[in-house]
């Protein structure tokens, strides 16, 4: 999304997952909820609602289907990335 601004104190950051007995070691988590889900032969983009900006996650299709995954579920975002790239206009 071309000039998208990612504002963690709309989207939750940072909120555990210590509520379903999991800890990770990555610590960009959004809140977000499930507004599309468009699927492949193999794969599933899912597009997630984070506090007004949009995310897209491309997943199996297995993992969408054992998931539950569906238009308005409640979810939380986990970005792990070893690269942050920026860019100036």
């Amino acid at each position: 999304m071309p000039g998208a601004i990612w504002r963690p104190e709309k989207a939750g950051h940072g909120r555990s997952c210590d509520h379903v007995g999991m800890q990770l070691s990555a610590r960009n988590k959004i809140n977000a909820r499930v507004t599309a889900i468009t699927q492949g032969e193999a794969t599933a983009n899912v597009e997630l609602d984070a506090g007004g900006t949009r995310l897209v996650a491309s997943i199996t299709v297995e993992a969408a289907r054992e998931l539950g995954l569906a238009e308005g579920s409640e979810v939380i975002a986990v970005i792990k990335a070893s690269d942050v790239i920026i860019a100036v206009a």
